[in-house]
């Protein structure tokens, strides 16, 4: 068909969202049969695999659920229905669970052949069996609770993602009964039986605490014989629907929405091949699920609880270790003028291959200086024992003005948020919870501070969270700049956020749901106008997810006016890439390794001005329309080319962790060709880095400042 003829809204051009997120699973899952990876981080890939598919049942199946039962008609982009969506979820996952199942085998005998044993209560001997057993009479026994299921006793709530065992005994008078037993949550699932005598050495051996459970099960139910004991997990929909316009407290709204939570309604049940169909019809018709929901697969259910074997000290079988350079002008120490060091010039931190710590000075040191006067924040996902959360107290308690939204609606992290939000507020800090219908995503932070007379603005705009442990595992990248027209656009962002302002337009910020739609989609034609003047187009777009359609199709028509676009998507991608008269002059890569990738990165060659953003947002329709985001220039002629050569240069060159999007929207894994050097992006950032930051370091100059004690106590 002639490119002109072809409708770029046609469904045949766009992949399945919920399919696509399951691709990137697989790309997950892959990592954790790669060889070239240690051993405990292809069983930390295997978690993560079981972790992100559990909450993939949790959001977007229970999400399909939800629209199916209200009848919703609507065709998503690539022309299915709710209903088929499911029925094409439901048909792909089973094979991602039995190659994650073949996986735990090869991973199982490899960790094995290295001392640590990942055994079945069957396969202890003695010595072992006595330490299980031990632990048993100790430590779980204690905290088992039975509960029966009788007409006088009703069938017990089962909670999301909990370890649980369906048993049936048999009494006295030959009659059998039916009971549950939760496998407790407080105690570690892999339990340790290495006698004592082993201990100490590179042998580390496990047992399932759930077949520890089963093999003493009888001592739950003295006078009764146990006839069947079987593993089960239930999975139920954790999507809250929070009635904001109707809401007097957003507070009080989200923790009765978490609580609540736990009683959504069950959209997985897995069970291991061995549950007689008569106890799988008992759970079924109790938890009033779908039998299309139970999934059966080989133990162990539930993988995640793998992470545990992270703690084991044997740095032989994981990633070398690394010490995050500091940035050479705020170094992190308590003695650096960081105000200084911004006022020079703008500082681009990219972490993990760089520290965090100078973030978390720029605000300790906010804080106590005595010339700042206020701090402002968003808070997404902050973590627990936040130093930034503390500083923030401190300013406060300093009598400084501290503003900060916490997005409450942050999900999975409510909790976490509602409890920082109280503190913060006991500590003097204004605190707001976000806008109604909107989630606050962006990621800013505003120091105003008097110098000479006059009062100057620092801005720190971030691509992560503001959480010092993430930004060790995920790779993110932050501005720090002193510029007056952005510290002008943050004052406003705060004051939209925190007040009442109507504000359609910024300096230098794209906001949205404000404008960031249109000014992106104007510099995508922008692009355009360079080929049909005769010049070159070039885009290179790095983001977590690629979903929204009108994007996409402006991306195509982009493509076929000759711009050369590389687009580097994570997780989720609803373009095609390759399609003659379509698409052919855009690549799509995917990129898994040892960090998550979740820097956004939007590169605009402007006909040899390059103009490029960093920020919170993915283009999606829920960052563009339904979400407070930021993205904001970087205009340091000399970040604009590490951005471009050092950090998308560097991702573009991969071909070890790198997948290439074919046009029918599945992946190739790249590797080098013959006579081809390897690069592995992050290892190779993690170079540049440590051969770059000594040679900066050696021409730092910086002010000092001596910090004052902290006006309140760790406790």
């Amino acid at each position: 068909m002639p490119a002109d003829r072809i409708a770029l809204d046609d469904p045949s051009l766009y992949v399945n969202r919920e399919l696509a997120l399951l691709a990137f699973q697989e790309r997950v899952l892959e990592e954790a049969v790669d060889p070239r990876n240690p051993l405990l981080e292809r069983a930390k890939y295997l978690a993560i695999f079981s972790s992100n598919t559990s909450e993939f049942y949790m959001v977007r199946v229970a999400g399909l659920k939800q629209q199916i039962a209200a009848g919703v008609t609507g065709l998503s982009d690539d022309g299915m229905t709710a209903a088929e969506q499911l029925a094409a979820v439901r048909e792909r996952i089973p094979g991602m669970l039995s190659a994650a199942r073949e996986a735990f085998r090869a991973l199982k005998a490899d960790l094995a052949a290295t001392g640590i044993n990942l055994l079945d209560y069957a396969d202890l001997d003695d010595a072992q069996r006595a330490v299980a057993d031990e632990y048993f009479a100790s430590d779980v026994f204690p905290v088992l609770t039975p509960l029966a299921f009788d007409p006088g006793r009703p069938f017990p709530h089962i909670s999301n993602l909990s370890m649980n065992l369906a048993v049936v005994v048999k009494g006295p008078d030959g009659q059998e009964r039916f009971a549950r037993v939760k496998v407790p949550k407080a105690l570690p699932r892999l339990v340790p039986v290495d006698p004592e005598e082993a201990r100490g050495t590179r042998t580390h051996s496990f047992v399932w605490l759930e077949q520890l459970a089963i093999a003493h099960i009888g001592t739950l139910f003295p006078g009764f014989e146990v006839t069947e004991a079987h593993p089960f997990r239930i999975t139920r929909d954790a999507e809250m629907v929070i009635q904001e316009l109707e809401a007097d407290d957003l507070l009080e709204t989200i923790e009765a929405g978490v609580r609540q939570r736990r009683f959504g309604s069950v959209v997985r049940m897995t069970v291991d091949p061995s549950m007689p169909e008569l106890i799988r019809d008992i759970l079924v018709e109790n938890l009033k699920m779908d039998t299309a929901d139970v999934v059966t697969i080989e133990p162990p259910l539930g993988m995640s609880e793998l992470f545990a074997l992270a703690r084991i000290d044997r740095p032989d079988l994981k990633f070398p270790t690394f010490v995050p350079e500091l940035t050479v002008d705020l170094g992190g120490e308590d003695d650096v003028d960081i105000f200084t060091a911004i006022r020079e010039r703008d500082i681009l931190v990219h972490h993990p291959f760089e520290s965090f710590q100078p973030v978390v000075a720029f605000i300790r040191q906010a804080a106590h200086d005595p010339d700042v006067l206020a701090i402002k924040m968003t808070l997404y996902r902050v973590g627990a024992d936040s130093p930034i959360v503390e500083a923030l107290m401190d300013a406060a308690l300093a009598g400084k003005e501290v503003a900060v939204l916490v997005e409450l609606k942050a999900r999975f992290d409510e909790e976490s948020n509602i409890e920082w939000a109280r503190a913060l507020e006991r500590a003097g800090v204004h605190v707001v919870y976000g806008l109604v219908g909107l989630k606050t995503h962006s990621k800013v932070a505003l120091v105003v501070r008097r110098e000479g007379g006059k009062i100057r603005r620092y801005v720190h705009i971030g691509t992560g969270n503001y959480n010092a442990v993430t930004a060790t595992l995920y790779t993110d990248l932050g501005l720090l700049t002193s510029n007056a027209k952005m510290g002008a656009d943050a004052s406003e962002l705060f004051n939209l956020i925190t007040g009442y302002a109507a504000k359609v337009s910024y300096r230098k910020f794209l906001v949205a749901p404000v404008e960031m739609r249109e000014r992106l989609a104007a510099l995508i034609r922008r692009e355009m106008e360079h080929v049909a003047a005769g010049g070159q187009g070039r885009l290179i777009l790095k983001m977590n997810s690629l979903v929204d359609r009108r994007l996409i199709s402006l991306l195509y028509e982009a493509s076929q006016a000759g711009v050369r676009i590389d687009l580097l998507v994570r997780g989720i991608c609803c373009l095609r890439p390759g399609i003659p008269g379509v698409s052919e002059n855009i690549s799509v890569t995917s990129v898994v390794g040892r960090f998550l990738e979740h820097s956004r990165i939007y590169y605009f060659g402007n006909g040899g001005e390059p103009c490029v953003y960093i920020g919170s947002a993915d283009l999606m329709p829920r960052n563009l329309d339904r979400r407070v985001e930021v993205l904001a220039p970087v205009e340091d002629p000399a970040l604009v080319s590490r951005l471009r050569d050092e950090i998308l240069g560097t991702y573009l060159a991969d071909n070890v962790r790198s997948r290439r999007m074919l046009p029918d929207g599945t992946y190739e894994r790249l590797s080098p060709a013959e006579g081809e050097v390897a690069v592995d992006s992050q290892a190779a950032l993690l170079a540049i880095r440590r051969a770059v930051e000594p040679r900066r370091r050696k021409k730092a100059k910086v002010g000092t400042v001596v910090r004052k004690k902290s006006s309140r106590s760790k406790g």
